[in-house]
């Protein structure tokens, strides 16, 4: 397909940029010490923190999930099957971090959760403004660069992923198509969405706070925000497709 192909490409062309060490300035951390699920002694070191790993499964799944199901036609199949394709990508990519504990592959990881948070935005102008690929391409584009904000400031990567949730969240709410298509369902995709962002910050931020409590002592806060960020996929496939439907079937009231 197509979309995977270009999600093939680009994650092949980032990855061969953050290998070329332009990116060792960033601050990441690196090391089990930053996580709240202890290593297991004796299993192989892709599986040291078990349940850190395996969670990273659910994207791959996602994706696979939601490249079978494609219901759109034409145009927005194709950015649903991206979108679809960076599940798949992102979650080996996350899974490397986790096993590899390197700077390397902490950077990419961190640099591919930008372009990921940015389609749902470029997804959103396909809806309000119809198809402009170059639009959608500069969108992702900007989206790339603005890591360079990680070479500059050691909390660089936290604040262009702030503005890239509030500029996708805002976007959502914006959405013309929501106003003239929204039903009850895609206004609850959209909450749902919104809150498993909300959880997958909250419980990524406190990963060693929670394991006062027992629940988070085995599935610590970590793991639960992964679990959150594979929602916050699914709700904003669901969401989006969602718009992408009622625009196909009532063409006479789109708003472009």
């Amino acid at each position: 397909m197509q979309a995977l192909f270009h999600v093939a490409v680009a994650g092949c062309l980032c990855a061969a940029t953050v290998y070329t060490g332009i990116f060792e300035g960033v601050f990441v951390q690196v090391g089990y010490e930053h996580y709240a699920e202890v290593p297991v002694a004796g299993l192989p070191a892709f599986l040291a923190m078990p349940f850190n790993s395996l969670v990273n499964l659910g994207y791959v799944l996602l994706g696979v999930y939601w490249l079978r199901r494609n219901s759109e036609m034409g145009r927005a199949s194709y950015l649903e099957a991206v979108f679809a394709g960076m599940a798949l990508l992102y979650g080996p990519v996350q899974w490397l971090r986790i096993w590899t504990q390197m700077h390397s592959a902490a950077v990419l990881d961190q640099w591919l959760t930008l372009p990921i948070f940015a389609w749902p935005l470029a997804w959103c102008f396909y809806l309000d403004r119809g198809w402009k690929p170059w639009l959608f391409l500069s969108i992702e584009c900007l989206s790339l660069a603005s890591y360079g904000l990680a070479l500059l400031h050691p909390h660089g990567f936290e604040a262009t992923l702030g503005v890239h949730v509030v500029a996708t969240v805002g976007q959502r709410l914006d959405l013309r198509a929501q106003r003239q298509y929204g039903s009850t369902s895609s206004a609850t995709y959209l909450a749902l969405g919104v809150f498993s962002c909300l959880g997958f910050m909250v419980l990524k931020l406190c990963d060693h706070q929670l394991t006062r409590w027992h629940l988070f002592q085995y599935l610590t806060g970590h793991f639960w925000s992964k679990v959150c960020d594979v929602l916050q996929f699914h709700f904003a496939f669901l969401f989006l497709t969602n718009l992408s439907t009622c625009q196909r079937l009532h063409p006479e009231r789109k708003t472009h």
